[in-house]
C-alpha cells in the first residue's frame, strides 16, 4: 500500500511540474485539496441523490428498454404546437401514435400516426372515441395529456366562459382521459401517463390566475395519481411524468413574442420542449422535467420565506405588466 501511495505521489509531482508556475502555486495551496474534496463530495452526493430519486419515482422497479412494437402513444392536442412536434419525434422511432384534437391536422400525417377528432372536455365524447381507438389499434400504453389553453386578462376582466374553458382543458380533461385509459395500464402493470404542466405550477402571476391555478392543479393531479398507482392499484410498473416548461414560442403567448424586446425572460422553442418530452417518454422512467433546467429553482419558491416568494412573483409579474403598458400605448 505504501509503495502504491509513493507511486501516486511521484506521478502527481511529475504532472504538477508540467503545469504553468501560477497554477502550481494555486495547486500547492493547503486549501486546494480541501476544496477539491468538498467538490468531489458534493458531486458524489448529487449522484446518489439523483439515483435515489429515480429509483423512488420508479417504485424501485427497473425500466424495460423502449420497444416501439409494444407501445401505443396517445397525445391530446397533437395537431399543433408541442403535441405535433412530440408526435413527429415519436413517429420516427416506429411507434404507433394516435393524436386527439378538436381541430383537424393541417398537414399529411406519417403512416404510423392516426387522428381522431375529440372534445377532451366531454367524457361522453372521449368514451365514444376511445371505443373506436381500441377497436382499431388496441389500448394505449402511453398517455400524454398535452392539450392546453391560456387566456390573458385580470381576474376581474376575464370572462367566465374563458375561465371555465381553461380549467376544463388544462385540468379536468386529465381526469377524464385517465379514467378512460388508465385501467388497461393498471391491468398490464405497464404504461406511462405524462402530464404537461408549467412553471406556472410553482409561481402564480398577475393576468394569469386561471392558467396558474389550472397548472398547479395539474401538478397536484400528477402527484395524487402516483400515490394511487402505488398504494391503491398496486401498479408500480405504470410510470408517471410531469413536465414544467417556462415560456414556449406558441400562439398562446403572442402578446409576449410580439413585444419580445420588452420581455426579459427566456422563451423556448417548441422543438426544445418537445425533444425533452420525447426523451422522457423513450426513457420509460417516471420523472419531473423542468424546462429550461436552469430555472429549476422555481420549484423551491414555496419553500422560501414569504418576502422572497413575493419578490419572485412580483419580478415575474412585472414583466407582464410592462408588456400590457406597451400594448396600451400602442393602442392594441
Amino acid at each position: 500500500m505504501a509503495a502504491y501511495l509513493d507511486l501516486v505521489r511521484q506521478y502527481s509531482q511529475t504532472a504538477l511540474a508540467q503545469v504553468p508556475a501560477p497554477a502550481q502555486q494555486y495547486l500547492r495551496n493547503p486549501l486546494t485539496p480541501k476544496a477539491l474534496a468538498v467538490v468531489l463530495a458534493l458531486s458524489v452526493l448529487r449522484t446518489i441523490n439523483k439515483s435515489l430519486s429515480q429509483w423512488t419515482l420508479n417504485n424501485w422497479t427497473g425500466s424495460p428498454r423502449w420497444n416501439p412494437a409494444h407501445e401505443l402513444v396517445l397525445i391530446t392536442g397533437g395537431c399543433s404546437g408541442i403535441g405535433k412536434e412530440v408526435m413527429e419525434n415519436l413517429s420516427k422511432t416506429g411507434v404507433r401514435v394516435i393524436i386527439l384534437d378538436i381541430n383537424e391536422p393541417t398537414s399529411e400525417l406519417p403512416a404510423n400516426v392516426a387522428f381522431y377528432k375529440a372534445d377532451i372536455t366531454s367524457s361522453a365524447n372521449i368514451a365514444q372515441v376511445a371505443q373506436a381507438i381500441r377497436k382499431d389499434h388496441g389500448d394505449p400504453t402511453v398517455l400524454v395529456n398535452n392539450a392546453g389553453v391560456g387566456h390573458d386578462g385580470t381576474i376581474l376582466e376575464e370572462p367566465e366562459a374563458k375561465i371555465r374553458q381553461t380549467f376544463e382543458v388544462n385540468t379536468i380533461s386529465h381526469f377524464l382521459m385517465v379514467k378512460e385509459f388508465l385501467p388497461a395500464m393498471v391491468r398490464a402493470n405497464h404504461g406511462h401517463v405524462v402530464t404537461i404542466a408549467s412553471m406556472a405550477s410553482f409561481v402564480a402571476l398577475g393576468e394569469m390566475a386561471d392558467y396558474c391555478c389550472s397548472k398547479a392543479s395539474a401538478l397536484a393531479f400528477h402527484e395524487s395519481l402516483r400515490q394511487e398507482l402505488r398504494s391503491w392499484y398496486n401498479a408500480p410498473g405504470v410510470r408517471t411524468s410531469v413536465v414544467h416548461p417556462l415560456w414556449v414560442r406558441t400562439p398562446m403567448i403572442k402578446l409576449l413574442t410580439d413585444h419580445e424586446a420588452h420581455f426579459r425572460q427566456p422563451i423556448m422553442t417548441v422543438e426544445f420542449v418537445a425533444n425533452a418530452i420525447s426523451k422522457q417518454i423513450l426513457s420509460q422512467n417516471s420523472g419531473q422535467v423542468i424546462l429550461p433546467a436552469s430555472q429549476s429553482v422555481a420549484s423551491l419558491v414555496r419553500a422560501m420565506p414569504t418576502w422572497m416568494q413575493e419578490g419572485v412573483r412580483s419580478f415575474a409579474s412585472g414583466s407582464l405588466r410592462r408588456l400590457r403598458d406597451v400594448q396600451q400605448k400602442e393602442g392594441l
